[in-house]
């Protein structure tokens, strides 16, 4: 398959009304007229995470993911209703947002979630945005799985940030970001996003280094999240687990018939039968506690 180059700005004046009607027919957004304002900016990034699943069907099945508008919008917009990673999520949304009237620019970052302090370098396979807005730059990320922040992050201070889940809080470096999450607790590093605007050939490496390289845990690995506002959803093979904003956590393995359903329900996923063998791997990666 041939890589487009990674295009996140392709809205026109007469294309832009378009992108915003698609984009809120699939996420049922109701808030107020598309405008640069944080209130908007909020209501999106809410609707996109509760409607546009994370998932990588497409890297775990070895096909390469192709971030094009066009074939971007087919698949996350369009009939088959699909989700993706961030290469994908956030390059809609920053083209959804320069729609809507924001300045915004992608921005990529190293992830380091569930890795020891001491843990070398990794890649720079993770995209996010920064939205300007009365002068004050915001971190907003559609497209971080189970724990991607609810709502835009201020890069200004390193305070902790509420948020209808988790606490969050950007620390500046020297020349990066480093955004982290207090979970039961602890504060985890997310990831460290760099301070320069990512030209568009990092972006197409870093989506063909996360879809096809054997080291990619998505070519190994079944992943979906989705965030709500009552709830977080997160299905690593065939443990499903829940939290809810009020703090209770469920968790439980799943059969492949349950990974199938919980994907239909949950995740909001059209479950497409080449998938069965690899949801079939996914059920037996994890055996429930005794």
């Amino acid at each position: 398959m041939l890589y487009r180059p990674f295009s996140p700005d392709l809205s026109t004046i007469d294309a832009a009304p378009s992108l915003l009607t698609r984009h809120a027919e699939r996420t049922g957004y109701a808030g107020p007229p598309p405008a640069p304002t944080m209130e908007v900016l909020r209501a999106l990034q809410a609707a996109h995470l509760a409607a546009i699943p994370f998932e990588s069907f497409d890297p775990l099945m070895g096909q390469a993911v192709d971030t094009g508008a066009e074939a971007v919008d087919a698949k996350l917009l369009g009939p088959r209703r699909r989700g993706g990673y961030c290469f994908e999520q956030n390059g809609l949304f920053l083209r959804v947002l320069r729609a809507a009237g924001f300045v915004a620019e992608p921005l990529l970052g190293r992830v380091r979630w569930m890795m020891p302090g001491d843990a070398p370098p990794t890649a720079r396979t993770h995209l996010v945005l920064r939205v300007m807005l009365d002068g004050r730059a915001w971190l907003v990320d559609v497209g971080f799985g189970a724990t991607v922040p609810p709502q835009p992050l201020a890069m200004d201070h390193s305070r902790p940030q509420p948020t209808r889940h988790e606490r969050y809080r950007v620390r500046r470096g020297r020349r990066s970001y480093r955004v982290e999450a207090e979970v039961m607790g602890e504060w985890r590093v997310l990831y460290d996003v760099e301070d320069s605007p990512a030209p568009a050939i990092d972006l197409e490496v870093g989506n063909w280094y996360t879809s096809t390289h054997p080291a990619s845990h998505f070519r190994h690995m079944l992943v979906a999240a989705r965030t709500t506002d009552a709830a977080r959803h997160g299905l690593r093979d065939n443990r499903l687990t829940i939290r809810h904003a009020d703090g209770a956590v469920e968790q439980r393995y799943l059969d492949a018939d349950a990974i199938e359903r919980a994907l239909a329900d949950i995740f909001l996923i059209d479950v497409e039968p080449g998938w069965r063998r690899a949801i079939e791997r996914a059920a037996t990666a994890e055996v429930a506690p005794a």
